[in-house]
């Protein structure tokens, strides 16, 4: 390969590297944004009250529509992450690249489900068909059951996305095309969430508020500060 086709390959990395971390801080923005807003007291994840959310679920039909509307293009956006990782370091390890971007595919049409819950929560909330079909109890039944089948789609999506994030963790770390401290620390974070969400449905006590706060914050400092790094100075020469 040339000098200038050596140049020409590490600029189209360092732009393809911007896009990801672009969409990598798009993604936490957005989730966010949707939380502090739409996600007010309808988004199951952010309450252990499965009645509670239910019953306002019944009365936020336009929230849930724009709930499921924004999680169509955090879908797009985890699918251009993906991608766009495999594409930076399948030199690195092509065949761990490959199941990363499988499993992190896999993790973004979970995340897709609850688009489908949500769309289905805003038909009963506002469709007066449902109305005829099932009285008020039977009604929060079925939203009861659609923010339950939210949370476990939510869960298991943060599982397998934090498995593939371990994956390109460790192939930035072994690649060096970012600060090992970044990619260590990502590679411990991915870890930790996965194996604790796991965990803690067979050992009470790891789902204690102080271990979810400790995963959590981990795993956002992983994902800013990749986000970061990539979106303002993209990969580096190796």
């Amino acid at each position: 390969m040339t000098i200038d086709q050596n140049r020409s390959a590490e600029t189209e990395a360092r732009v393809l590297a911007r896009i990801v971390g672009l969409s990598l801080l798009t993604t936490i923005l957005v989730g966010m944004l949707s939380a502090l807003t739409v996600g007010q007291g309808i988004d199951i994840n952010l309450s252990a009250d499965v009645v509670a959310t239910a019953q306002n679920m019944l009365s936020a039909e336009t929230e849930l529509r724009a709930k499921a509307y924004i999680a169509l293009l955090v879908f797009a956006l985890e699918v251009v992450i993906g991608a766009g990782l495999f594409l930076l370091l399948r030199q690195s390890g092509q065949l761990l690249a490959a199941w990363s971007l499988i499993i992190s595919l896999g993790a973004a049409q979970l995340a897709l489900s609850g688009a489908v819950l949500n769309l289905n929560a805003a038909e009963i909330a506002g469709n007066l068909a449902y109305s005829e079909l099932a009285d008020d109890n039977q009604r929060l039944l079925l939203t009861g059951l659609q923010a339950t089948s939210d949370y476990t789609s939510f869960h298991l999506s943060l599982i397998l996305s934090s498995v593939a994030h371990a994956g390109f963790a460790y192939l930035f770390l072994r690649s060096g095309l970012i600060p090992k401290l970044i990619a260590g620390w990502g590679l411990f974070a991915f870890s930790f969430v996965a194996t604790a969400i796991v965990a803690r449905d067979f050992i009470p006590i790891i789902g204690h508020s102080a271990v979810t706060f400790s995963f959590m914050t981990s795993y956002m400092i992983a994902l800013v500060s990749l986000g970061l790094y990539l979106a303002i100075k993209g990969v580096r020469s190796v």
